[in-house]
């Protein structure tokens, strides 16, 4: 491995000295998956006073329910416990604030990279895209119709949830 995740190794290495959760299951603790950003900023057990080994966590940029997040969920559901699932989009996320065309065009301008065959999922409005995301699950026809499916936004200068009704 390259000297680019030396500190990385050595900080497992400390982790590894004192791991007691070796006794967890694969099984979600609390039947909960969370749909979330992948903005560092965000720390989806600790926001939601959640322990090791109480939810699955799926993050990608925008928090977006797309076809793999589906399939992961029908796992989730029938594999491992999950009967609710949180979508949680935060603010000021750079998905929010650019359109595919943009994001697509300063690749191209900075990096020379055509991703045009890519779709980013950015989100010109993210309580329209939050509902809609949580609709897709909701109808999803492999998943059961009594999965719990919720939606918040959370703000990342506060650290506060602000749930969506449907």
């Amino acid at each position: 491995m390259t000297s680019a995740f030396h500190d990385l190794i050595a900080a497992n290495e400390d982790y590894a000295r004192s791991f007691q959760d070796s006794g967890l299951s694969g099984r979600a603790a609390r039947s909960l998956a969370v749909v979330t950003c992948m903005d560092s900023r965000i720390d989806p057990l600790k926001l939601l006073g959640l322990q090791p080994g109480d939810a699955k966590i799926m993050r990608n940029a925008g928090a977006r329910v797309t076809d793999d997040v589906l399939r992961t969920l029908v796992l989730a559901v029938y594999l491992l416990g999950v009967d609710r699932v949180l979508v949680m989009p935060h603010t000021d996320c750079r998905m929010a604030k650019s359109t595919d065309e943009q994001v697509h065009d300063l690749i191209s301008e900075e990096y020379g990279v055509d991703t045009r065959s890519l779709e980013f999922h950015t989100v010109g409005d993210q309580d329209a895209a939050l509902r809609r995301d949580l609709t897709r699950i909701r109808t999803y026809p492999y998943l059961p119709e009594r999965l719990a499916v919720g939606g918040a936004i959370y703000d990342v200068h506060s650290g506060k949830l602000m749930p969506v009704d449907m």
